[in-house]
């Protein structure tokens, strides 16, 4: 007679849950950490380095070098995808995790201690881009590894894009903090706020590092690597992962080009429609505190778009999402430029909860669920930094040149629209991944 021991069953699925809740909640609250220090780079741009590091142009000329310097993050996210996703492939996705917070955060705390340019000159600026580089380095590792974490912990859920959307929910999380921080130091007189106010933001960055690597060092291997880790050993020769994704690039450049749009919107709203609102007659503290309130909101929806993704496909709410987007950004705009605070909060709740929260709600399974084990964090990490890049690094740049040229709402809201439709094409091309297999989840 064969005894079953239901008790070490239940013990069993409990520790498994157990072990789900800690890799979610450190996917969460490392990527937002990661995300305040990435993104409170965005509300610095709009309102102080402009006047801080570039006082010797002219007001426009400075908006426009304050812009290009947050652009390098981007610049350099694709390269910290692939240098960091080559280890997260190779090593595990822990160890590369706790290497990317580390740097994140020491690159941040670095920016809110550079000397001033009266004391350094231009080699002020100069630090500030190369430390944004290695804040998009950072951010281009943490991403892919946080959302792997979480995706393949909860690999046999039926609500594994809710699991994983924790880790993009962490990007509004971080811009909450983000904001909330500037918000406050912006109360100060403007020669205060721009003299040393701004860097407090930067640095109480140190806090949220020591707290995060805790955390981060505290959760186990993704199971599904570990099991692709033991199958590999016994390989004679394995290839990088990115000539694994080169060999068949279709899922890194459609996913791009499918998730590109809604990094526009974060981008161009975190830097160009906060100053927008700014010039048409609303407080800077305001502006920033409509776009926290907005961002705080948007932690829930993103979760909520993710669980309706587990129901109903992610292409299908993705494709909603560009499709409201591209509909909305003109009027958001004609709103942002009215100088009333009401529809300026409203513009930011419609464009951030609802378009981007839809769009950016099932990103996560649905770019990771694109590739096999072997080279899932490679080009996972590679197909959303390039989204990234050719919404979020671009896109800021376009908007601030034809504004400077060109008055009213048109301006920045059609680079917008163009993005949305090009995400709109792109993925009526590419495959549904919901109820893929991640253990045997081919690149097609």
């Amino acid at each position: 007679m064969v005894t079953v021991n239901d008790d070490a069953g239940t013990q069993d699925v409990t520790a498994q849950r157990r072990r789900l809740r800690r890799v979610v909640l450190s996917s969460y609250l490392g990527s937002t950490f990661e995300f305040y220090d990435f993104l409170l780079y965005a509300s610095a741009t709009a309102l102080v380095f402009g006047p801080v590091f570039f006082s010797g142009m002219s007001p426009q000329t400075a908006t426009l070098a304050s812009v290009a310097t947050f652009t390098s993050g981007y610049l350099a996210r694709p390269l910290g995808g692939i240098l960091f996703g080559h280890f997260g492939d190779r090593m595990g996705r822990k160890t590369t995790l706790v290497v990317s917070m580390t740097m994140m955060g020491v690159a941040t705390i670095l920016i809110g201690a550079i000397p001033p340019p009266s004391v350094l000159g231009s080699w002020s600026a100069v630090i500030l881009v190369i430390l944004r580089l290695c804040q998009g380095i950072a951010v281009g590792g943490e991403w892919g590894g946080a959302v792997l974490m979480a995706l393949e912990h909860a690999e046999n859920s039926t609500r594994r894009a809710f699991y994983a959307a924790f880790a993009n929910a962490g990007a509004p999380s971080g811009s909450v903090l983000g904001s909330l921080a500037m918000a406050a130091v912006a109360l100060l007189p403007r020669e205060q706020f721009l003299g040393w106010g701004w860097r407090i933001p930067f640095l109480l960055s140190a806090v949220l590092l020591v707290i995060g690597l805790f955390i981060r060092t505290r959760v186990t291997e993704s199971p599904v690597f570990e099991a692709a880790f033991v199958q590999r050993r016994n390989e004679a020769k394995q290839k990088p992962p990115i000539l694994e994704i080169l060999r068949k690039p279709k899922p890194v450049i459609l996913t791009a080009l499918g998730c590109m749009a809604s990094f526009s919107v974060n981008a161009i709203f975190a830097t160009v429609g906060i100053s927008y609102a700014v010039e048409a007659g609303v407080s800077r503290s305001f502006a920033l505190l409509a776009y926290g309130i907005c961002m705080f909101i948007e932690i829930f929806t993103v979760l909520a778009f993710a669980r309706l993704a587990d129901r109903i496909g992610r292409r299908r709410v993705l494709l909603g999402g560009m499709t409201g987007l591209a509909v909305l950004s003109y009027p958001v705009f004609m709103m942002l430029g009215s100088g009333s605070s009401v529809l300026v909060l409203l513009a930011f709740i419609l464009l951030f909860p609802l378009c981007h929260g839809s769009n950016y709600g099932p990103t996560a399974a649905f770019i990771a669920e694109q590739f096999g084990t072997s080279s899932r964090y490679t080009g996972a990490s590679l197909g959303y930094q390039l989204a990234s890049l050719l919404g979020g690094g671009i896109t800021p740049l376009i908007v601030a040149a034809t504004t400077a040229a060109h008055s009213g709402p048109a301006a920045p809201a059609l680079p917008v629209v163009a993005f949305a439709i090009v995400s709109l094409i792109a993925l009526l091309a590419i495959r549904e991944t919901k109820g893929t297999d991640l253990r045997a989840a081919p690149q097609s």
